[in-house]
């Protein structure tokens, strides 16, 4: 494993035991985890392990906040 990767990885521990669910750095965080590891769409591949943690209905409802948020 590459060190680029193994920093992402880290990160995302930390981000995934410090930050609370719904609050976008657990996303943020598995996003660069995938781009390290080469994925071609980050986003979409943390968005599918959400909607697999969280279900259909709960990741829709975290991720209209987030929009709302960022407004």
């Amino acid at each position: 494993m590459t060190t680029k990767k193994r920093r992402a990885r880290k990160a995302y521990a930390t981000a995934k035991k410090t930050s609370k669910p719904g609050s976008g750095k657990r996303f943020a965080a598995l996003k660069r985890s995938a781009a390290a590891s080469g994925a071609r769409n980050p986003a979409a591949v943390a968005a599918a392990a959400g909607r697999k943690k969280y279900g259909a209905k709960r990741m829709a409802a975290m991720a209209a906040a987030g929009r709302k948020k960022k407004k």
